[in-house]
């Protein structure tokens, strides 16, 4: 048999155990255009810090988030473009503060997150969605609320994995500020900024303050953050990704 016809059988049988066609958009490194990655492709795969939530009846999934963020998917919504960067994730939901004394999430009762950085394609914009597990709508809702009382609380995640420090006064813009939505039993909390706004990363060591680190690392080319319309990029990749982490939590 052929090596074409080989290709053939191999994408027919995919498509019938989908049980229908389904339209990818192709992704560069793939062995056939939409169907994966090569293993060159998959060699650089963004980091992913911390072991997943244990796994619940109401959410079998456990916040996994080559489900819910596949490393090579691109996210799009309108002019934006954006892919998955660094991860971190875990149970103990203190991590995601900035400042990791406060017993926020604590009390709140929160049961695992799920922190994602992406990086914007071509624009000069990062942004950062961190999602909390509660165990209900209720719980969630206060939970929510406090968030929206302390803006700035929830730490920001960069292409690296590392946790960012607060952003300087002279670069914080109102387009900055975290957008906290409740989703079912879920809190989703977004946030973009300029690229350029952090040259160097810091590493979250799981107590106490972060500790140097180099540069972030990109999945994606990232211009100097020059735009004329920045806080309109940063409004856009926010509203983008906080729609997109949301999405799959609707029907939990």
């Amino acid at each position: 048999m052929t090596a074409r016809r080989v290709v053939g059988w191999v994408t027919v049988a995919g498509v019938v155990a989908a049980g229908g066609w389904i339209v990818t958009r192709p992704t560069p490194g793939d062995y056939i255009p939409g169907l994966g990655p090569s293993s060159k492709e998959a060699s650089k795969t963004p980091p992913i810090v911390g072991d997943p939530p244990a796994r619940t009846v109401a959410d079998p999934e456990a916040l996994d988030v080559d489900v819910y963020f596949p490393a090579q998917r691109i996210v799009e919504s309108g002019s934006y473009k954006g892919k998955r960067s660094g991860v971190r994730r875990g149970e103990n939901c203190t991590e995601v503060l900035q400042d990791r004394t406060l017993e926020l999430l604590r009390e709140a009762g929160c049961k695992g997150y799920l922190a994602v950085s992406f990086t914007a394609q071509e624009k000069p914009v990062l942004s950062s969605i961190t999602l909390l597990r509660f165990a209900d709508a209720p719980t969630a809702a206060k939970a929510a609320e406090s968030l929206r009382a302390k803006p700035g609380s929830v730490a920001f995640i960069l292409p690296d994995a590392s946790a960012a420090p607060a952003l300087p006064t002279a670069l914080a813009r109102p387009a900055t500020e975290p957008r906290v939505e409740l989703v079912g039993h879920y809190v989703t909390v977004t946030s973009s900024r300029p690229a350029d706004a952090h040259p160097g990363a810091v590493v979250a060591t799981g107590t106490g303050s972060p500790s140097p680190s180099g540069a972030p690392v990109s999945p994606l080319p990232v211009p100097s953050a020059s735009a004329v319309n920045l806080d309109q990029l940063l409004d856009e990749a926010t509203r983008a990704i906080s729609f997109t982490a949301g999405a799959p939590f609707v029907w939990m």
